[in-house]
């Protein structure tokens, strides 16, 4: 699903088959989950491929290190280098990167003494696919932000989405809604949570989500196109009586909300600024505009 025969990745400053690498069993990172990664994609514009906001995932990629203590001793400038050649040698128009920065073996839980970068590609569409979704609120709550560095995109901490998306999906729904630890509104598996009401829109604020890129660009066009955003603490009940709602995220893109724990928007999505916003936002990354 993710590579074949040809595929290429690069590992540690070469670029190989990805069917002849291998990594060791006794990683930090394939034991702890001490690792870092990030999600990107390339898109195929008027003007060639281009990476949308390179520099702003791997400086982000750079951050979560820091954030638990994983030496990043790169160039963010030659890792753009070496992601658009990864794309030009497996031939990726349309494509969602994965960079990811893994560990030694290490059984001690101490901070690492070497590091590896990968960086692969494969062809993807959006995560969550094109219609709206169904979303019920998930009964695990996104992890206190004293227990660990939410703003680090850190491999461990995904167990915590895993268990969400898989049991949203078991009962039937198309993904989860989490909420923080105090029970206010947080965000999803993989994406950050907007909703309208009364023309306006609303998102959680920072210090219990991962604020993402995706995140960022919503409030950079909302600044174009003069829509009033509003960043604070939400209950699900502003949710459930909210006009339309909404997932961003780089895998997910923008992809409307039909409803919650079965109880729908009255706005439907056309008509919604969600909608404004997704087309805004392909427009931006297609550089049609």
């Amino acid at each position: 699903m993710y590579f074949n025969e040809q595929t290429i990745i690069f590992l540690n400053g070469k670029f190989v088959k990805a069917q002849e690498s291998n990594t060791d069993l006794y990683s930090q990172t394939l034991h702890y989950g001490y690792g870092v990664f990030e999600g990107i994609r390339a898109y195929n514009t008027p003007n060639g491929v281009k990476i949308f906001k390179a520099k702003e995932h791997y400086d982000r990629l750079k951050k979560s290190c820091e954030l638990i203590n994983i030496p990043f001793n790169y160039s963010i400038e030659e890792l753009i280098e070496h992601t658009y050649k990864l794309l030009q040698i497996n031939n990726f128009k349309d494509a969602y990167v994965r960079p990811l920065i893994f560990c030694s073996p290490n059984m001690n839980l101490t901070k690492p003494n070497e590091v590896s970068l990968m960086i692969c590609a494969w062809e993807w569409g959006a995560y969550l696919g094109e219609k709206t979704l169904n979303l019920c609120i998930s009964s695990y709550c996104r992890p206190h932000p004293r227990s660990t560095q939410i703003e680090a995109k850190v491999c461990g901490n995904y167990v915590n989405s895993i268990l969400a998306s898989s049991e949203a999906k078991f009962k039937g729904f198309d993904e989860a809604l989490l909420l923080d630890s105090d029970g206010f509104l947080a965000e999803g598996p993989g994406s950050n949570l907007f909703f309208e009401k009364n023309g306006k829109l609303h998102t959680p604020k920072k210090g219990n989500i991962l604020p993402g890129i995706t995140r960022a660009t919503v409030f950079e066009l909302c600044q174009k196109l003069d829509i009033t955003l509003v960043e604070g603490e939400y209950q699900k009940e502003d949710l459930s009586n909210a006009d339309s709602a909404f997932l961003c995220g780089t895998a997910a893109e923008i992809i409307g909300i039909n409803s919650i724990e079965n109880k729908s928007f009255p706005v439907i999505w056309e008509n919604s600024l969600g909608k404004k916003l997704q087309t805004a936002y392909k427009n931006l990354v297609l550089e049609k505009v």
